[in-house]
């Protein structure tokens, strides 16, 4: 299990100020690191201290551009919380988060808010991390399992009861399917995971779910468990069971993973390859360097993994403090760097493509 060493991260709060060469004596030039290609990265590096939360599904990516970007350069403090989407939000407009990070664009009424707080500026909208969203099981003897998306909406909408119910056998000819009785996991905390994956459902089987989209889950039956890592835990333990959870925490927990039905026909398998080709067609809705995305979760492109996510980091296009102003820039540069894209796919999330991450870089180079 390739990311076990980052499954066990409860909170990213990074504190220590490491004092390595890689910045030279003054802070504000930029240093140079090998990118996993082996080329070297320009960082601009910057002193002081940044208190950012909000996702938890980009914990462990955001623990990865934390590490890099402090052996790059000394005299960081970097604190990340992964409070959930909301609550970065929230934290955000109050003033206590120098940027959040939230799976959700903002609320129309959160907009205002937000805006607020960006003297002279707006609360812009940068997708980081391509988080896809995982539907993994449990179910004894069945490998390789594939579901449409009616089929999976009528599972976690508590429709189709029996792992050999026959919306489930019509999908999955070849598999010799138990009559165990299905056990869904959903979160049980408000959540990003939980809004994207709805939408999905809410887009692609509109028939089968009636529940809308929303952070907070509203079908009824089954188990909650809070936080991705959570609904991994309850699925792995229990025979029968299928949840939905950001791609990394699947992959640490071993579980397998359905194969899902896209609107090319296929029943496509989740790779960073194929989750990045339903990025790739998604539309900018914002205006100006606010990105925020429409994803068609019905594509049709060959391949493509249509459940995904885009965490956002959500800070202001102008009007940061003076002290966290260069901070912020040189954090979310390297992210949004080739190098900073490159180290996600180890950690099971998938690369911006690259036609959206020049965008992002040059959002971020913008902001003042």
């Amino acid at each position: 299990m390739k990311l076990q060493r980052y499954g066990t991260i409860a909170c990213l709060a990074v504190t220590a100020a490491l004092a390595l060469s890689a910045c030279g004596s003054d802070n504000n030039e930029p240093a140079t690191g090998a990118s996993a290609s082996g080329s070297a990265a320009a960082v601009d590096c910057a002193t002081g201290t940044v208190n950012a939360q909000g996702s938890s599904a980009q914990k462990n990516a955001m623990a990865e551009w934390i590490k890099a970007y402090q052996q790059k350069c000394q005299g960081s403090t970097i604190n990340y919380e992964p409070t959930g989407s909301g609550a970065g939000i929230q934290a955000f407009i109050a003033g206590t988060a120098d940027f959040a990070g939230s799976d959700s664009a903002l609320k129309p009424e959160e907009q205002p808010q937000a805006d607020a707080k960006c003297a002279g500026g707006t609360a812009i909208h940068l997708p980081m991390v391509i988080g896809p969203v995982a539907v993994a099981y449990n179910v004894s003897g069945v490998d390789n399992l594939q579901l449409k998306p009616a089929t999976l909406a009528k599972i976690f909408a508590g429709t189709v009861t029996k792992w050999d119910d026959p919306a489930i056998k019509a999908d999955n000819p070849s598999a010799t399917l138990p009559s165990t009785t299905i056990q869904t996991v959903h979160r049980s905390d408000e959540s990003g995971t939980t809004d994207n994956f709805t939408n999905y459902l809410s887009k692609t089987a509109e028939a089968d779910w009636t529940f809308g989209k929303a952070k907070a889950w509203k079908a009824p039956g089954g188990t909650g468990s809070k936080g991705s890592d959570g609904v991994a835990t309850s699925v792995k333990g229990a025979d029968g069971s299928i949840g939905y959870m950001e791609w990394s925490f699947a992959e640490n927990a071993g579980l397998k993973m359905a194969k899902i039905g896209n609107g090319a026909g296929e029943f496509a398998e989740l790779t960073a390859e194929n989750a990045g080709k339903t990025i790739a067609g998604a539309t900018i809705e914002g205006q100006g360097d606010d990105l925020k995305l429409s994803i068609d979760y019905n594509t049709k492109e060959a391949g493509a993994y249509p459940i995904v996510l885009a965490t956002y980091e959500i800070v202001c296009s102008k009007g940061l403090a003076a002290d966290k102003l260069p901070l912020v820039k040189g954090l979310l540069g390297y992210a949004a760097s080739t190098e900073g894209q490159n180290s996600l796919t180890e950690l099971g999330y998938a690369p911006l493509p690259e036609t959206v991450r020049t965008k992002v870089e040059a959002a971020v180079k913008n902001i003042s």
